[in-house]
């Protein structure tokens, strides 16, 4: 399976967040959507970087309560890694557990096009895994 596969079915929509906007915004933005990340980009096209809860709080570690003074320019992660709609899953599988990454933004191209999150490749692991025990339960009861 591809990760365009995966985005095929969960949808494509991706939650995107200015560089200039206050770190309060995101938190509300996080809360409010229900999610752990989100990609920062100035036209939502684009990635410039990508933010989440765990930047926040290393944020406040750093800053104390300046960091309400700061931008999501100032706490995002700047390098970020991506993968592509035809990269297969067992690949971005392997990329998010070795590098510890949560979200990986999906790029065709140099446009933004999807976010796969590590629990989307989960849920795909523990439906293909399914799917294997279920052939194999049948074939043992055919062959009886």
């Amino acid at each position: 399976m591809k990760v365009a596969d995966l985005l095929a079915g969960k949808g494509s929509t991706v939650k995107t967040i200015e560089p200039t906007a206050s770190i309060r915004t995101l938190a509300q933005k996080l809360k409010s959507e229900s999610i752990g990340a989100m990609v920062v980009s100035a036209d939502q096209l684009r990635i410039v970087g990508i933010i989440s809860e765990r930047d926040v709080v290393r944020g406040y570690a750093d800053y104390g309560p300046a960091v309400d003074n700061l931008t999501v320019a100032d706490l995002m992660t700047r390098g970020v890694i991506t993968c592509k709609p035809e990269d297969k899953i067992s690949e971005v599988s392997r990329v998010m557990t070795n590098r510890r990454i949560r979200h990986l933004p999906v790029k065709n191209g140099d446009r933004l096009v999807g976010l796969v999150s590590i629990g989307d490749v989960l849920k795909h692991r523990i439906d293909e895994i399914q799917l294997e025990a279920n052939v194999l339960r049948d074939y043992a009861i055919a062959h009886r």
